[in-house]
């Protein structure tokens, strides 16, 4: 199977898991149903999450909202603590890059993997993002025998500061840090906690 995540190069990086185990991997298989549909609906994250930090809003090039699954080419409106920038109107954004699923003898996995990006609704190229075009987030479901898993990878995280606006370049250089310090981990492990939740 084909490695989905990147390479990990430059600035930090970030891996977070969770699991259930079942009885049987007639369960497992179905499960794997359900954790596939809360992962690809992003809009629906917050619900998904155990202790929601942030809100993610699945929206298409005109920054509508969306309901449906996950497409490749769709974009995540984030709304973290604090501050936004001002190139995403008070907003993180990123877009959806790859969305796969491989299937081999012993193991699914679904992956959606997400890179920062400049923000759809306005005319600035700039990345409307804390991190880099650089960095990237690929959040995975697995199935492998009676164990279904889900998993968030962050590579390549390195802090936005070099745009147009210098306050946003303030803003980035501390929510970046405090991320590559690990300050994101609670979101992304109440992601994944949430997505493979069997009660």
């Amino acid at each position: 199977m084909k490695d989905q995540i990147p390479q990990q190069y430059t600035g930090g990086q970030l891996d977070t898991n969770a699991l259930a185990e079942f009885q049987d991997s007639a369960q497992a298989a179905d499960f794997y149903e359900i954790a596939k549909e809360r992962l690809l609906m992003v809009s629906q994250w917050w619900e998904v999450c155990e202790v929601p930090l942030s809100t993610f809003t699945l929206t298409d090039l005109s920054g509508r909202t969306l309901t449906r699954p996950a497409q490749i080419g769709d974009y995540i409106k984030i709304n973290i603590p604090g501050p936004g920038t001002s190139a995403g109107e008070g907003y993180d954004w990123v877009v959806i890059e790859e969305i796969t699923e491989e299937i081999s003898e012993d193991q699914k996995t679904l992956s959606l993997r997400a890179r920062p990006c400049a923000n759809p609704v306005n005319s600035t190229d700039q990345t409307a993002h804390f991190f880099e075009p650089s960095a990237s987030s690929t959040f995975q479901v697995k199935l492998r025998g009676k164990v279904v898993s889900a998993e968030e990878h962050g590579r390549n995280e390195v802090p936005n500061v070099h745009t147009e606006n210098t306050l946003d370049n303030i803003r980035n250089t501390f929510v970046g840090w405090t991320a590559k310090l690990g300050l994101s981990y609670p979101q992304w492990k109440s992601l994944v906690k949430g997505l493979v939740k069997t009660a």
